[in-house]
């Protein structure tokens, strides 16, 4: 439950990154603004050049960097984090005003480096006709009719890890979740799916995941050249998986059929490409916070004994109806667990499971007389 703990310490903050210019376009803004309406940028370090402080992020807990950069300068800070000049708002009140009463001045933005890494293409760093297209396709394979269809295979894949973790062993709780929403995830996306194309996609996607917040030098041996290496394989397999699909004829539902199959009025088709950047996204997505919602759940249910033995007794009903196991779980059955969705509501609400989340500023802003300047990012 390490990761719970971590997880636990930094959302006690929203750090909403503002990405924006200092160098050239400070002087202009200015010059631009009458003196009464002049905003000061807030204070903070930009670090060593080109590096920032990324060194100082990744050399020691993420918690002792932030905490001290709060207790040095405040709620509101500047810094230079993953290539990026930053704003660091570090309170509540910040968060709601990025994310909420002003969320029309912003939008979602994410350093270079983890753009690279999931694709440039994927929906989230896109808004528009777009983005409602992928968001449309994506939200169709994932209707409740489809997710019926795969059911017994989710309840195999469940299974499966269950019975991984009966010898009696340590595990991490974060990390087998993240397994295991990885082995839904690859089923809503590609339905049944090959075990040898399963496991090289699993391989590699493991290889980016680890590299993904690591620091970003593109050096021979670092993590973060190895995930870009492996994002490369995994173009490959992604093409031959499209490749044998087309062949086939195949007109599947999921959501690479969604994908697939979808044309405009002007007749323009997803490309490989785009596909490959948004299947990579949409694993990337739902991995992480489904796998922290689920590592919350069983922290919660540990910590109250009680709760926990009327959540056992829920499901050993179901388990009896079903002989035992020897009958599968049925959809109906997964509407009548009051319960554990009453469990599951409840963990979104008390947890935070985005420990931060990055935003760019479309129009320069002031927040309690800081200036959050438009970017050009």
């Amino acid at each position: 439950m390490e990761i719970a703990s971590i997880l636990a310490n930094v959302c006690l903050f929203l750090f909403s990154f503002l990405s924006y210019h200092f160098l050239k376009k400070k002087k202009r803004r200015r010059r631009n603004r009458t003196p009464k309406h002049r905003a000061k940028l807030p204070p903070g370090s930009m670090g060593w050049p080109c590096v920032g402080e990324t060194l100082q992020l990744y050399t020691q807990d993420p918690n002792v960097f932030f905490a001290a950069k709060q207790k040095r300068y405040g709620e509101v800070f500047k810094s230079h984090i993953l290539g990026c000049p930053c704003v660091m708002l570090a309170s509540p009140e910040g968060a709601r005003f990025v994310l909420v009463t002003h969320a029309h001045l912003f939008k979602p933005t994410y350093p270079k480096s983890k753009e690279k890494m999931i694709g440039p293409s994927a929906l989230f760093f896109h808004q528009g006709d777009y983005h409602n297209i992928l968001r449309r396709l994506l939200q169709s394979s994932l209707s409740p009719g489809k997710i019926r269809k795969l059911l017994p295979s989710m309840e195999s894949v469940a299974i499966s890890a269950l019975e991984s973790w009966s010898s009696g062993d340590i595990i991490n709780t974060y990390h087998e979740m993240k397994k295991f929403s990885f082995d839904v995830g690859i089923l809503s996306i590609f339905g049944h799916l090959d075990s040898n194309y399963r496991q090289t996609l699993s391989d590699n996607y493991h290889i980016v995941d680890k590299g993904y917040n690591s620091l970003p030098a593109k050096i021979p041996g670092t993590a973060y050249y190895k995930a870009l290496l492996a994002r490369k394989r995994l173009n490959k397999i992604l093409s031959e998986i499209i490749c044998e699909r087309k062949e086939k004829r195949l007109q599947e539902k999921d959501f690479l059929g969604q994908l697939l199959n979808f044309k405009n009025e002007k007749g323009e088709i997803i490309t490989e490409d785009q596909i490959a950047d948004n299947i990579i996204g949409v694993l990337f997505a739902a991995q992480d916070t489904t796998a922290s919602v689920l590592t919350w759940i069983m922290k919660y249910l540990h910590d109250d004994q009680k709760l926990l033995e009327a959540v056992k007794a829920e499901h050993m009903e179901i388990y009896e109806a079903n002989e035992r196991g020897k009958k599968p779980l049925t959809w109906a059955q997964t509407r009548s667990m009051p319960l554990t969705y009453k469990v599951i509501l409840e963990s979104l609400r008390v947890a935070s499971i985005i420990s931060f989340t990055f935003r760019e500023a479309v129009v320069d802003v002031e927040y309690n007389g800081e200036d959050l300047s438009k970017t050009s990012l």
